[in-house]
């Protein structure tokens, strides 16, 4: 198992940014959650099978058709036993 936290910069609000994650960390079966950042980046964290969160960490780094992903930060977390994967509101 792995988690991983996720800090996407760029024009990744309004975009549907948080939705995409959200469909592509559940449809791997993934945990932990998407919301939104005051500064106007996005924070995922991404916790399951490793090759599953490298998975969906890559896809975050090309994010949804209407974004510009200028940089995708990233560092390991404790699992934190999440239940589900959830779109968060912000900050």
């Amino acid at each position: 198992m792995s988690a991983l936290r996720l800090r996407i910069a760029g024009r990744v609000q309004g975009v549907g940014f948080r939705a995409f994650v959200a469909r592509k960390a559940r449809a791997r079966g993934l945990s932990g959650y998407v919301r939104n950042l005051a500064d106007g980046a996005v924070e995922a964290v991404l916790c399951g099978p490793a090759a599953d969160v490298a998975a969906v960490a890559e896809d975050c780094r090309q994010g949804p058709p209407l974004s510009r992903v200028t940089s995708c930060a990233s560092d390991e977390v404790a699992e934190e036993g999440w239940s589900g994967f959830s779109v968060r509101t912000g900050d």
